[in-house]
């Protein structure tokens, strides 16, 4: 909604790729946005966190830092929950001690992925490991730290920033001759710059003094449609292809034939008619986004001329 009022917005997280997205977005939009991060901001210090937030009062909160190593998060579950929980509750916390309201990413995973039609909100969590485990946390503690909390779950994030499946794709067509990725666990590929325009649409909603309590809550923020790693994987090395990089054949396999330290759920596609709905925010087909991310990544595809 650019040209809305200038808002000043502190967002947590400083390299991750939603983070970066919203930051660029904020600016973007003309809003004072103020970075807390380490070493400044530490997600692990609770009282670093309220001293930074009551010291620059900002008007949001965008709780944008988490632990996302999911492999990683198994051997390190103290560490992903003082992160994923406790910091994003502390962050909640000294939001609302200023009177200023929190928008907070979550996550697919906090579902065990055994569902045959998409997620909503109301749907029973049961996370497979460490990871699912704490950001479930994190959402609980966020919502009864601050009543004024929007909490947004995607998934599959990429982005032309950071480490993602996308990039990954790239690289590795770059390096071999032939990829095999699984094909029997679905989701929905969101990118950081759609999600980073959802927080831009939310603001002037959720800093409405007079906003309606249904204003807050949990809420569904994933590309519409839906498609397995192996065919993301395909659709990624098609792309690459027209804009002249390098591509290579892609082999479906197993999750079995690629075990990983931490169970994925098998379906994970959430509904987000909630969002649509209460919002008015319907975010574009997963192909969409993976074609303005190859665009930024790659460049435009490339043209044969006319003969």
């Amino acid at each position: 909604m650019p040209g809305q009022t200038k808002r000043r917005i502190a967002v947590t997280g400083r390299d991750g790729q939603v983070a970066r997205a919203v930051h660029a977005a904020l600016v973007r939009d003309g809003h004072d946005v103020i970075t807390l991060s380490r070493p400044i901001v530490d997600l692990q210090n609770s009282a670093s966190v309220r001293d930074a937030i009551l010291a620059t009062r900002p008007d949001l909160v965008i709780n944008a830092a988490a632990y996302t190593a999911v492999d990683k998060a198994e051997d390190e579950p103290e560490l992903a929950h003082s992160i994923n929980a406790d910091g994003a509750e502390a962050v909640s916390a000294a939001a609302a001690e200023i009177g200023a309201p929190i928008i907070h990413f979550s996550t697919d995973y906090v579902f065990d992925g055994s569902a045959t039609q998409p997620y909503d909100e109301t749907a029973p969590t049961a996370p497979l490991g460490v990871y699912g485990r704490t950001k479930r946390d994190g959402e609980q503690q966020v919502a009864a730290a601050n009543a004024r909390h929007v909490i947004l779950r995607t998934a599959w994030v990429c982005s032309p920033t950071g480490n993602n499946f996308v990039k990954t794709m790239l690289r590795l067509a770059a390096e071999c001759p032939a990829l095999r990725v699984v094909d029997d666990q679905y989701g929905s590929p969101t990118f950081a710059d759609t999600l980073a325009d959802v927080v831009v649409h939310l603001i002037p909603r959720v800093l409405n003094p007079a906003a309606d309590p249904a204003t807050f809550g949990m809420f569904h923020a994933t590309s519409a449609g839906d498609t397995t790693w192996c065919q993301f994987a395909r659709r990624i090395m098609e792309g690459a292809a027209e804009r002249g990089a390098p591509s290579v054949p892609v082999e479906a396999i197993s999750t079995a034939e690629f075990p990983t330290k931490a169970r994925r759920p098998r379906y994970s596609v959430l509904a987000t008619t909630k969002l649509q709905s209460v919002h008015g925010v319907a975010l574009p087909q997963w192909e969409v986004g993976l074609d303005a991310c190859l665009d930024a990544l790659i460049g435009r595809v490339v043209t044969k001329p006319v003969t």
